[in-house]
């Protein structure tokens, strides 16, 4: 080949590339689709962690119906494994306040974050730890 030819070559695939690319941004900022869309109040296609506390906030309210501001292992209806309820007490009082949760919401949010960027997309959401921050979320 000519070197001519060499470069068109070059050109082309450069371009194709960088087409390709334009597509997977594209799809990055889909908008999430119901119910993942509830916890994008922005409509930006992804869930920040701000959003996340906020949904969270919600559901814990929602959770504690006796208002005492704990949630017991039962009133977290499932948002939490009898080992991850453990985990998730520091202070072994049996309960969850809303900053446990909170702190809890956080750490499964930076778990799930697999692309470091501070937001989660719908795959991410889709992912085993995302699961695992929807049940604190949903």
């Amino acid at each position: 080949m000519t070197s001519r030819n060499m470069k068109f070559m070059h050109a082309a695939c450069v371009a194709v590339a960088l087409c390709g690319m334009g597509a997977v941004r594209t799809e990055a900022a889909a908008p999430l689709q119901p119910p993942l869309s509830a916890l994008d109040p922005d409509k930006d296609g992804t869930v920040s962690l701000d959003e996340a506390k906020a949904a969270a906030d919600k559901k814990f309210d929602a959770l504690d119906t006796d208002h005492e501001g704990t949630l017991t292992l039962t009133e977290t209806k499932g948002a939490f494994l009898k080992s991850t309820f453990a985990n998730a007490d520091p202070d072994k009082d049996g309960t969850i306040d809303k900053a446990e949760w909170e702190a809890q919401v956080e750490q499964r949010f930076r778990a799930a974050d697999a692309s470091r960027d501070g937001k989660l997309d719908a795959q991410e959401l889709a992912s085993p730890a995302g699961k695992t921050l929807l049940r604190l979320l949903q």
